[in-house]
């Protein structure tokens, strides 16, 4: 075998060595030193990031960040949480202040290829919904002609009105309040039929501003496309690599029934799956830069999938929503993991 032979298959194998051991990323590193991860969210969305009057945080933004912690810290509540508005929440990850965003940003065209950012797994399906007092009898949008329906001026909720009434061939009567609190005081004093919005802000605001939430329901249906989920600077891809299967260890975890209150017992399990998943075989954390317990930590101290989205937005919370397009692939949902292998 003559040099250049030798060189040509040497030097894709100089390539794979020098992947294997390359240094840890920056994000990572400074994660570790600091010991602590820093992390942005809205903090005015319940059932997404909020923060009670004890200072205690909660959501499935906020579980985002909690998962992450525990799989690069071991810890889940190692984060501190930034708060910031729809002008601020991409900013402070630009500009280095941040680890990552788990702010409720919508995952657009312009975001993902103008700002230098990458957007992971999408961990909420979101859209435009439509809620109405129980007491009106209608159980879904085609009913409602006629109706008098509060929106937000220039928002997404008001062209989304506009489009399923001409869709469906209705007239609605609109009212357009700019003020959130406003806006609230009329839907629930009945001066509109219809509300309006994201079907989180939709269930946000039933349990915090109706009188009796039970009262109120929001229709089948959602209408537009607003993903959402935890976002990176680019020009990192360990770190992309470490938040993004931090998301899809939730979804593998729920789809192999492993729970916060099982995972110890599923370290016995003999399902090749779930030993790659809890680092029981496998080796796949040392591919992140990370132990082989980092899944297990992220279920163990912060939960599946379903359990996040159950305490947080759904049957466990105030705001009962349903899965919908948040259920796993197998239930007829969006959510799906590629294979941990």
């Amino acid at each position: 075998m003559n040099i250049k032979t030798i060189c040509r298959f040497a030097a894709p194998m100089l390539g794979l060595l020098a992947a294997a051991t390359a240094h840890a990323g920056p994000t990572l590193d400074a994660v570790k030193a600091r010991g602590e991860l820093i992390c942005a969210v809205n903090g005015s969305r319940p059932g997404l990031s909020a923060v009670d009057s004890k200072g205690a945080w909660s959501g499935l933004d906020v579980d985002s960040c909690r998962a992450v912690a525990a799989a690069v810290l071991g810890d889940a509540s190692k984060v501190r949480y930034v708060k910031t508005t729809t002008q601020t929440r991409l900013t402070v990850l630009q500009t280095g202040d941040v680890d990552m965003t788990a702010a409720n940003t919508t995952w657009t065209m312009s975001r993902d290829v103008t700002t230098g950012l990458d957007f992971t797994p999408t961990t909420f399906y979101d859209g435009q919904g439509f809620m109405v007092n129980k007491n009106l009898g209608v159980k879904s949008v085609q009913e409602l002609n006629g109706a008098t329906v509060c929106v937000r001026p220039g928002s997404t909720s008001e062209e989304v009105a506009t489009d399923v009434a001409r869709k469906y061939k209705l007239n609605f009567k609109m009212i357009v309040i700019a003020d959130q609190k406003e806006m609230n005081t009329a839907f629930f004093g009945g001066r509109c039929d219809v509300a309006v919005q994201s079907t989180a802000g939709l269930a946000a605001n039933r349990s915090v501003a109706a009188s009796n939430p039970d009262d109120w329901v929001i229709l089948p249906g959602v209408f537009g496309k607003d993903p959402e989920g935890p976002i990176v600077r680019q020009g990192d891809p360990e770190w992309r690599d470490i938040v993004a299967w931090t998301t899809y260890a939730m979804f593998e975890a729920e789809e192999l029934g492993v729970t916060s209150k099982n995972v110890d017992d599923k370290l016995k399990d003999t399902d090749a799956n779930v030993q790659r998943l809890l680092g029981v075989k496998g080796g796949l954390g040392s591919k992140l830069g990370l132990d082989d317990q980092w899944a297990y930590r992220i279920v163990k101290q912060v939960g599946s999938y379903a359990e996040s989205f159950d305490r947080n937005l759904g049957k466990d919370s105030p705001f009962k929503l349903e899965r919908g397009l948040n259920a796993l692939w197998t239930n007829g949902g969006l959510l799906y993991s590629p294979p941990f292998k």
